[in-house]
């Protein structure tokens, strides 16, 4: 398993600017819980899946097999 930031660096550029603005918060999310502070929750589960590939919600991470 290897996860790694989107290769299209405009995505992975914009994704972070939001990310400041938000405080850490996913910035395509309305709500700011725990559950979608970077890295979400949903892409740890993500994670944890050995059968999952690929990207996260918001386009920042990309996980391999």
């Amino acid at each position: 398993m290897r996860v790694i930031f989107n290769p299209d660096k405009k995505v992975v550029e914009k994704i972070q600017q939001g990310l400041k603005q938000t405080g850490g918060y996913c910035p395509c999310r309305i709500e700011k819980t725990r559950q979608t502070k970077c890295m979400c929750e949903e892409f740890r589960k993500q994670i944890a899946d050995k059968n999952f590939e690929g990207f996260c919600h918001c386009r920042l991470y990309y996980k391999y097999k």
